[in-house]
């Protein structure tokens, strides 16, 4: 376990995955992160690449070759290696190796930075062309809050909040991960989504080009929360296990394949292309409160 931490927060990680295990409010004597209960949800926050979501048939095409991928990728599976680490930082690195070249077939490095500022944590990703070819990568964040967050609320004495007003339809999710054709209804000229157990009996809200840069967890029960904050992301999905306590803000760069699919990776919506010896950077923070 590694642990960085600041005069307001201290963070636990794991190599495996390059996974956050706790964000601890120093202040206010709470933990923030879900506590990966195995029998509910065995995960944390983990990292989502080359993929995100689940591909049509588990497969995808690439130069006349099919290839098998689990959904949101292999890197949440991999050991990471500690390349820098400080009081309140510490940088994860992954790079393609033999198994990764068998079912993803691109030299790559993945890096992910994460830094403390006085009550935020911040949140790297560094994606490296290694190859001679043009990388194609999806790359994305899946980490899971408590909710209720504070002892004494409930589940629905929270919602979310949008920092600009939405009117954002949600893409369906299938039984086996792809993405609907007609989109539903959603966030009708609100800023606010009250949280209650049965807003995802059928699987994430999946949002394509939301309005906001920033989606936080409030209560009217307590002043505690968090924002997150995902400018540069263009998808976003919201999920949690069946009556689990806990929700997920996920800032992606990619998307599940939808049911239309033709199942080759130039084709893929939402994949992120970077020439030889490029790189690619996005950041989200949580700030909590």
């Amino acid at each position: 376990m590694i642990q960085i931490s600041n005069e307001k927060l201290t963070v636990s990680l794991t190599e495996k995955g390059a996974e956050l295990e706790h964000i601890f409010s120093k202040d206010f004597n709470l933990e923030y992160l879900w506590n990966g209960d195995p029998a509910i949800w065995g995960k944390k926050s983990p990292a989502l690449f080359p993929i995100v979501g689940a591909l049509k048939e588990q497969t995808y095409h690439y130069n006349g070759d099919d290839y098998t991928l689990g959904r949101h990728g292999f890197a949440r599976e991999q050991v990471f290696t500690v390349t820098e680490q400080g009081t309140d930082y510490v940088t994860f690195r992954l790079t393609d190796n033999e198994a990764t070249r068998l079912v993803y077939p691109f030299r790559f490095a993945f890096s992910i930075t994460y830094l403390l500022q006085d009550d935020q944590l911040q949140v790297t990703y560094l994606v490296e062309n290694k190859d001679e070819q043009e990388l194609l990568f999806s790359v994305g964040g899946h980490p899971a809050f408590n909710v209720p967050l504070v002892e004494g609320t409930t589940y629905e004495d929270y919602y979310l909040y949008f920092n600009k007003e939405e009117n954002a339809d949600r893409w369906p999710v299938t039984t086996t991960g792809q993405i609907g054709l007609s989109p539903q209804p959603m966030l009708q000229h609100t800023h606010e989504l009250p949280l209650h157990k049965s807003l995802f009996y059928e699987d994430a809200l999946v949002f394509k080009q939301l309005a906001s840069t920033a989606i936080s967890i409030k209560s009217k029960s307590t002043p505690h929360g968090l924002t997150l904050a995902f400018e540069g992301f263009p998808y976003m999905g919201i999920w949690a296990a069946k009556d689990a306590d806990f929700v997920c803000i996920e800032p992606w760069c990619g998307i599940a394949d939808s049911v239309a699919a033709t199942g080759e990776l130039r084709e893929k919506e939402g994949i992120n292309r970077l020439s030889p010896g490029k790189k690619f950077e996005r950041t989200w923070t949580a700030t909590f409160f």
